[in-house]
């Protein structure tokens, strides 16, 4: 597999089967990336899923480890779209895995009445307005600000292309948890289970994960925190486990 500019080929977290093609100054993926995919209750053999702001698709790369339905990938960045697709490629999971170059606010009209079993996002953060934040990186900063789709633009679309029943896993910032709920509601999408992830104990949150169901009943669980590092700066057990599929 040919690289191009500055990219490299990462191990997938310990998986030294599956590799993936990243770049320091296109996209190379997170924690939060990491958090979503373990998070997601998704569909193991009947249904499909779609990953909006897909980046280099290392969600539906990471969701194929544990499912066999079909997965899509929207990604609006065309670097970044042609990185996930020779990922695909690399790792022989054509026949699972398709990737949209295209804009999520389109996909509602493209699929139609065709909708899906699961619907998994990790959209931009922050506001245009927040300026402390941007990037000198063009590619950066679409991926981290609010540049082509608002939270409201993803809550909207994840609601129109979930079924009813469906579900809809995203990672945030806790600091939008009220927007996020509250848009969810708007759009039909009843908060299920919510949790957060500290840096360590004593510390406040800044990972948010939340899954809603599509025209669900109120009834919302609020899972046990996760911690990322112990005192020491070590992994937790926990997060030792997600990452690398250690015994907790």
């Amino acid at each position: 597999m040919e690289l191009k500019d500055d990219e490299r080929l990462d191990d997938l977290l310990a998986d030294e089967k599956m590799k993936i093609i990243q770049s320091p100054s296109a996209f190379a993926f997170s924690l939060d990336a990491v958090l979503l995919a373990h998070f997601a209750n998704v569909p193991k053999k009947r249904g499909k899923i779609i990953d909006l702001c897909t980046g280099n698709g290392v969600i539906p790369l990471l969701l194929s480890k544990r499912s066999m339905v079909p997965i899509t990938g929207v990604e609006i960045q065309e670097r970044l779209y042609d990185m996930a697709v020779r990922n695909v490629s690399l790792n022989q999971l054509e026949s699972q895995i398709h990737m949209i170059h295209g804009d999520l606010k389109d996909m509602p009209g493209y699929y139609g009445n065709d909708k899906f079993d699961y619907v998994t996002v990790n959209p931009p953060y922050f506001s245009t307005e927040n300026k402390d934040h941007h990037n000198h990186n063009e590619y950066l900063t679409i991926a981290r600000h609010e540049i082509y789709c608002t939270l409201e633009d993803v809550v909207r679309v994840c609601s129109q292309l979930a079924k009813s029943g469906g579900k809809v896993s995203m990672v945030h910032r806790p600091s939008r948890f009220v927007d996020m709920v509250t848009l969810f509601r708007k759009y039909k999408l009843e908060p299920k289970r919510i949790r957060f992830v500290y840096p360590k104990k004593g510390k406040e949150a800044n990972i948010l994960l939340i899954e809603a169901i599509r025209d669900g009943k109120p009834d919302v669980k609020l899972l046990p925190p996760l911690y990322a590092f112990k005192e020491n700066g070590d992994y937790t057990e926990e997060l030792e486990g997600i990452l690398y599929g250690k015994k907790q």
